[in-house]
């Protein structure tokens, strides 16, 4: 089974008790030429992703979710998605952090995964800049392999540059998995992209960026042999509307 990790928005807020609620809602659309690069090893893999994103910040903390819908052979193939809730209404940057993972595929479901931890949230004053660290236990439900009780270190960012034209974002997570080589699964995913809708003599209302997201991983992703021991670097081809 296949599937995508993300949390990219990165609208990283430092939610106080007297901020307004803030949201942000935008749908990407990704070409994975996974199979082009790698050949019979992920011949499987899904060439377009679909996936819609919300962050919201409200007085209490803030909400993220992504759900990701994966088409191959011109049929929805799998789906899966991701859940989390931040608490802070003190004045400390951290916050309690609850998280869900889980999904379906044409192969049955995903192993569920439920998170708690901790939070550090930073932002600049213009937000431009934005970073997030969480440290994480998981517990993965129904899990055959002696990982059920495990941890996930997480890290978040976002630099908006060149008067915001450009965005780079992404995350790294590194969990523990004694299924694997080394007992640590590492996934990251950098995204690069150019806003077009911050360019001059372009209508703010054109809410369009076109860019790039490059899937790193280790011990991660599922080849068609059914062994996810090993390390791949996919670059996708990319469009996003933001609300």
């Amino acid at each position: 089974m296949w599937k995508r990790m993300k949390r990219c928005l990165l609208v990283v807020l430092p939610a106080m008790p007297w901020a307004a609620a803030v949201a942000q809602l935008n749908v990407q659309m990704h070409y994975d030429p996974g199979d082009a690069l790698y050949g019979r090893q992920l011949s499987d893999r899904p060439h377009w992703t679909a996936t819609i994103e919300n962050f919201t910040a409200d007085r209490w903390g803030s909400t993220y979710f992504f759900v990701d819908a994966n088409f191959g052979a011109h049929v929805m193939e799998s789906a899966y998605a991701e859940l989390s809730r931040e608490l802070r209404w003190w004045k400390a940057p951290v916050a309690v952090h609850v998280e869900y993972n889980g999904g379906l595929s044409n192969h049955g479901s995903y192993s569920d995964a439920y998170l708690l931890g901790a939070a550090y949230n930073w932002a600049s004053a213009d937000f431009s800049r934005t970073f997030s660290a969480q440290a994480l236990y998981r517990y993965q439900a129904k899990d055959r392999h002696g990982s059920r009780h495990s941890w996930q270190l997480t890290a978040v960012w976002g630099i908006h540059f060149a008067q915001r034209v450009c965005s780079f974002t992404g995350y790294v997570d590194l969990a523990h998995d004694n299924s694997v080589d080394g007992n640590l699964v590492m996934t990251s995913e950098p995204q690069f992209w150019v806003n077009l809708y911050a360019l001059k003599g372009v209508s703010d209302k054109v809410r369009l960026s076109v860019g790039t997201e490059v899937e790193i991983s280790n011990n991660f992703v599922w080849p068609t042999d059914g062994r996810n021991n090993r390390f791949y670097v996919i670059p996708t081809l990319a469009a996003k509307w933001t609300f």
